[in-house]
């Protein structure tokens, strides 16, 4: 059996900032860059050594930064250049790093390059993005964009249209065509050289499409260009990359992160972030969670990239509601049951990342009104619902546990007015339970979700079976507890989680003379019995096991 060869991110825990919701740190409502920097304290505190920085690039914010107008400079919103050497300087002095946000399968409109591609047929930039004449005056083909709609938009200065899987103001960029992709290389190594860590890729295995043969995700020459990109820019670095594949099989997964393959470090597969959807539906076509199915695909991915590959562990990002609504229970149980998914999740093999307010048990927002959702695609999706029949209740309802927005409301940094987030009106329409769920609360409470996630941080630092031991599944059957073993080198880890409310008993299967000794619970009163562990609801338990001699 191959070993891992042992990585700096291995052992690293990432921490998403999504910047206009952070911290204002000028007063006008929006995040940006010199509030990241004053609270790079507070990151230090928890523990984390890297930072993902959703997009600051210059944008007219169509998508929230992610339609980037120019790549080498700072929407003024977030602040400038000079505060981003800054930043980068200052998480440095802390021992953290800073991985970007690759925004790179589509552009925003406004770019210059989009600008030059409308002007005519023969420009040097038109091959820089995807056009097709029209089939009976009407779109090329039924290709739909992920934001709703058709996938292709008219442009009357050349009667073509072009292509964008995201708003029409996102056109998507035509990787077939070689300058555009030296174009790429060059701006990566523009942000390298200026010390970033490395680069999250949005969407990164659409860049491959064909869309005449309707092929979005993991076209022909997807790991081609992948690979190229690593040859070009990183290859030679230690960075760390991480793509965003939607489309991403187990075994699809290898070709992206197997070491040997020189493309990247690691994707985010969304399988099981897709089980509370109708099958073959949208995810606002919700059903419930099935334990079972969770169980069978996480541990599906943990067994298929044990050592061809790197697992990322996550619940939350910015496309995603919070967890803690969305599988927990973000009212009687909100401490127990965010603690217990951050125990299911962080014991995993993997680099575990956290997105803002995770850390203190954030929880989804109970908009009324579709006025204050302010997301692109909510927008859209509520206009195509509303038009196939769907009622306003049936709509919200989903919003209310499917919405991007939920991630999107102002950190919860105290009591005091607007959050503490800024000392303007927030460019979002804040979470009502800011007062009792917030930063300084968590600070002042040594049992707080806060703490919790600080000790699982620190265990990871320093428990080498839970990063590189090997995981095994218990009772797969089980309706009620996600339990599991971690093992390196005859040291081995029980995890087990009650999911639900529920009182429950887990009997662990050995025959052996067995004592434990307990790493980390969300109970302070966890039994040791471990033949046969009594759990309350959402009892989370890590256990360290060592056989009696």
């Amino acid at each position: 059996m191959k070993e891992i060869q042992q990585k700096w991110w291995h052992k690293s825990v990432i921490y998403q900032i999504y910047p206009r919701s952070f911290y204002d740190s000028n007063g006008d409502g929006i995040g940006d860059i010199n509030g990241i920097i004053l609270k790079l304290d507070y990151l230090k505190k928890l523990g984390i050594d890297v930072i993902w920085l959703s997009p600051v690039y210059e944008s007219p914010n169509i998508d929230n930064g992610y339609d980037i107008s120019d790549y080498y400079s700072i929407l003024s919103d977030f602040g400038t250049m000079n505060d981003m050497n800054e930043l980068l300087i200052e998480s440095h002095k802390r021992g953290i790093r800073i991985i970007m946000d690759l925004v790179v399968n589509h552009t925003s409109d406004q770019h210059k390059w989009f600008i030059e591609a409308k002007k005519s047929k023969d420009n040097p930039y038109r091959d820089y993005y995807i056009w097709r004449d029209p089939v009976n005056n009407k779109e090329p083909n039924e290709l739909k964009s992920n934001f709703g709609g058709s996938a292709w938009s008219f442009d009357e200065e050349t009667h073509q249209y072009y292509l964008h899987f995201y708003s029409k103001q996102q056109p998507d960029l035509n990787w077939e065509n070689e300058n555009m992709r030296n174009s790429i290389w060059n701006m990566m190594n523009f942000w390298i050289d200026k010390g970033i860590s490395g680069f999250r890729m949005d969407v990164i295995d659409l860049i491959g499409k064909k869309p005449d043969e309707y092929i979005k995700e993991n076209g022909p020459k997807l790991h081609s260009y992948l690979h190229e990109m690593y040859k070009n820019t990183f290859g030679d670095k230690d960075l760390l990359t991480v793509g965003e594949t939607w489309g991403a099989t187990t075994e699809n997964a290898k070709l992206y992160s197997d070491p040997k393959r020189e493309e990247l470090n690691m994707v985010f597969q969304f399988e099981h972030m897709q089980l509370d959807k109708i099958p073959g539906k949208q995810r606002w076509d919700l059903k419930k969670l099935e334990l079972r199915e969770l169980k069978q695909v996480l541990s599906k991915w943990q067994y298929a990239l044990d050592k061809e590959g790197w697992n990322s562990l996550f619940w939350n990002n910015h496309d995603l509601p919070r967890i803690v609504s969305r599988w927990g229970n973000d009212r009687e149980y909100r401490i127990e049951s965010a603690k217990m998914l951050a125990t299911l999740l962080h014991g995993m093999k993997g680099t575990p990342y956290i997105y803002q307010g995770e850390e203190i048990g954030m929880t989804n927002a109970a908009f009324n009104s579709i006025d204050d959702y302010i997301d692109i695609e909510t927008q859209n999706i509520y206009k195509e619902r509303i038009a196939a029949g769907f009622s306003e209740e049936e709509i919200m309802k989903a919003f209310y546990m499917k919405a991007r927005d939920n991630a999107r409301t102002p950190m919860q940094w105290s009591d005091e007015i607007h959050a503490g987030f800024s000392k303007g009106n927030p460019w979002m329409k804040l979470n009502p339970n800011y007062p009792f769920i917030n930063v300084e609360n968590a600070l002042n409470d040594p049992d707080s979700i806060f703490y919790y996630y600080q000790s699982l941080i620190t265990m990871r630092k320093n428990n080498d079976t839970l990063v590189y031991g090997t995981y095994r599944l218990l009772d797969p059957e089980d309706e009620s507890i996600y339990a599991y073993e971690r093992d390196l080198g005859g040291k081995k880890l029980l995890i087990v989680c009650n999911f639900y409310e529920d009182p429950t008993t887990f009997y662990y299967p050995s025959s052996c003379n067995l004592k434990a000794k307990i790493l980390i619970s969300n109970y302070s009163d966890s039994s040791l019995d471990i033949k046969t562990i009594k759990l309350r609801a959402y009892e989370a338990i890590i256990y360290e096991i060592n056989y009696k001699q």
